[in-house]
C-alpha cells in the first residue's frame, strides 16, 4: 500500500506553493464555529506599545533582596530574629529561626536613574536607565508548582492557557511562516507543557519548543520538522488529512481539528522558512561575543538569547526563555546565585544591547521574572525560602518607563507593602502594552467567558511611558 502510495504521490503535479493554496482554501471552508479569528488574530484594542514580549524566566525563584531590591535595614540587622511573625506555610526551620540574613552581595547605584543593582548582575545594571524595576510583586502559590503556573497561566490550581497562547489568540501572527509563539528550552517540571499550553483554545495557540529544560544545543532544531519525504508526497499527504478531518467535522462538529490543521499546515511553510531563522552561524563574531556564545559560562544561555532576538525579527510575537530550576537556593545561597547570575547576566546584557541598536527595543518588551522571591530570613545554615509575598521583576523596552522602580517591600524585603501589583495586574499590564484589553479578550468554553486574569486584575499605569 505504500508503495502505491509514495507512487501516486510522485506521480502529482502540485507543488509546494500549490499545496498551501489548495489547503489553506481549505481551512477556510471548514468555518468552526467560535475559533474563526485562531490563525489571523484580532485588531487590538488600543494602539500597542509593543508588538511582540521576549520572557526571560528565570526558574526556581531568584532572591530579589540580592539582585534588584536594595533592603538598608536587612544588611544592618542580618543575625537578629524577625521582629514579625514570617509568612505561613514556610518550611518549619526557618519558621523557627527566624533570623534575618543580610545579603552577601554589595549593592551599587547605577545609570543616571541610580537604581540599585547588586554585584550579582554587573552587566545587566549597565543598563539600568532602560529598567522598570517592580519590586511589590505577589502572586499565589508557596510551592513552586503553584507559582510556575500562576506565572505562566494565572492560575495556581486549573488547566488554564498560557499568557503566550492567549496573546496568539488575541493578536494572531505577524509572520505567516513562523509560529506566533515560541517557547525555547521549556522545563518539564511544575507543570510542563502547561505552561507553555493552549489549554482550551484550538491548538494552533500552543507555542512550538526548541531545546528543552533549559539547554539549547549547538545543533538545535524544531523536533520532527526535517521531512522524509518529497514535496509532492507531502502534498498528497495533506491533502488525504484534509479530506479525512473534513469529514470528521461534518459527522462531530468538534471545532479543535482545525487547531490541528493549522498546526500541520504550519509544520509544512516551517520547513523552509524556520532553518534559516534558527541557523546563527552567520552571526558576526562581534555579536557572538556580545551575548557570550563561545565562553563556557554562558554559551548556552547566550545561544538563546540570541535567537530570542532572531524569533522576535522574524516576527514571532511571543517568546518564552527559560533557565533550568537552578535558583533554588534553599541552601547554599551564594554559591547558587553566583552561578546562575554569572551564566545569564552577559546574555541578557547582550540582548537588550542587540535589540536597542537594531531599533528593537522600543516594540519589544523584555520581561524578568521567577515564580516567586525569597525570605529575608535565613533557612538553615545560609538558604532562603520561597517568597511569594513580595518580590522583584523587571521589564524593559515595549512602552515600560526605563530608570524607574515601582512599589516597595517592607524595610527587610519580606512583603510588598506599597503599589503592590499582584500576578494578575502583571498580565493585565503586558496585555495592554501589547494593546490589548485584559477585559475583552475572552474565549467562551464549557458554558462561561475565561479570560487570563480570570475575574481580576489592574493595569498598572504608572509604570508606562
Amino acid at each position: 500500500m505504500t508503495d502505491t502510495f509514495e507512487k501516486r504521490a510522485a506521480a502529482s503535479t502540485w507543488s509546494r506553493r500549490q499545496m498551501l493554496a489548495s489547503s489553506a482554501c481549505g481551512f477556510g471552508s471548514l468555518a468552526f464555529a467560535g475559533a474563526a479569528h485562531a490563525a489571523s488574530g484580532q485588531e487590538p484594542h488600543h494602539a500597542p506599545r509593543a508588538r511582540r514580549v521576549i520572557f526571560l524566566f528565570m526558574h526556581g525563584g531568584p532572591s530579589h533582596v540580592d539582585t534588584f531590591d536594595y533592603r538598608p535595614e536587612l544588611q544592618k540587622r542580618s543575625g537578629e530574629r524577625l521582629p514579625f511573625a514570617p509568612a505561613k506555610n514556610l518550611d518549619p526551620t526557618a519558621t523557627s529561626q527566624a533570623k534575618l540574613l543580610g545579603s552577601p552581595w554589595v549593592f551599587q547605584q547605577h545609570g543616571e536613574s541610580g537604581l540599585w543593582v547588586s554585584e550579582l548582575f554587573p552587566e545587566v545594571a549597565r543598563h539600568a536607565d532602560d529598567l522598570c524595576v517592580i519590586r511589590s510583586v505577589q502572586s499565589k502559590g508557596q510551592s513552586h508548582g503553584q507559582a510556575v503556573c500562576m506565572l505562566h497561566t494565572g492560575t495556581d490550581n486549573f488547566v488554564r492557557p498560557s499568557v503566550g497562547s492567549w496573546v496568539s489568540y488575541g493578536l494572531g501572527t505577524s509572520n505567516q511562516n513562523l509560529p506566533t509563539f515560541v517557547s525555547i528550552s521549556p522545563s518539564a517540571a511544575h507543570g510542563g507543557p502547561r505552561n507553555y499550553g493552549p489549554a482550551f483554545l484550538p491548538a494552533a495557540h500552543q507555542a512550538t519548543t526548541i531545546g528543552r529544560n533549559g539547554n539549547l544545543p549547538a545543533d538545535a532544531s524544531f523536533e520532527f520538522l526535517t521531512p522524509k519525504s518529497s514535496d509532492a508526497v507531502q502534498a498528497r499527504k495533506m491533502e488525504l488529512l484534509l479530506q479525512m478531518d473534513r469529514e470528521h467535522y461534518q459527522r462531530t462538529r468538534y471545532a479543535p481539528v482545525e487547531g490541528m490543521i493549522e498546526s500541520m499546515e504550519m509544520a509544512f511553510r516551517m520547513q523552509s522558512s524556520a532553518p534559516p531563522v534558527i541557523d546563527m552561524s552567520e552571526e558576526p563574531e562581534s555579536v557572538r561575543d556580545l551575548y557570550g556564545i563561545g565562553e563556557e559560562a554562558t554559551d548556552n544561555y547566550g545561544r538563546q538569547c540570541l535567537l530570542a532576538r532572531r524569533f522576535a525579527e522574524a516576527g514571532v510575537r511571543y517568546i518564552q526563555v527559560s533557565t533550568p530550576n537552578v535558583w533554588d537556593q534553599h541552601s547554599n545561597l551564594k554559591g547558587g546565585h553566583e552561578k546562575n547570575s554569572l551564566a545569564v547576566d552577559k546574555p541578557i546584557a547582550g540582548l537588550l544591547t542587540d535589540l536597542k541598536q537594531r531599533g528593537l527595543l522600543d516594540d519589544t518588551l523584555v520581561v524578568w521574572s521567577g515564580e516567586f522571591g525569597r525570605t529575608p530570613i535565613v533557612q538553615g545554615a545560609n538558604g532562603r525560602d520561597h517568597n511569594p509575598q513580595g518580590f522583584t521583576i523587571w521589564m524593559a523596552g515595549g512602552g515600560a518607563k526605563g530608570g524607574i522602580t515601582w512599589g516597595e517591600t517592607d524595610e527587610f524585603g519580606y512583603f510588598a507593602v506599597r503599589d503592590k501589583v499582584h500576578m494578575h495586574d502583571l498580565h493585565a499590564t503586558m496585555l495592554h502594552l501589547l494593546g490589548i484589553d485584559h477585559e475583552r479578550l475572552t474565549y467562551r468554553y464549557a458554558g462561561r467567558d475565561f479570560r487570563l486574569t480570570d475575574v481580576h486584575g489592574n493595569v498598572v499605569h504608572g509604570i508606562m511611558t
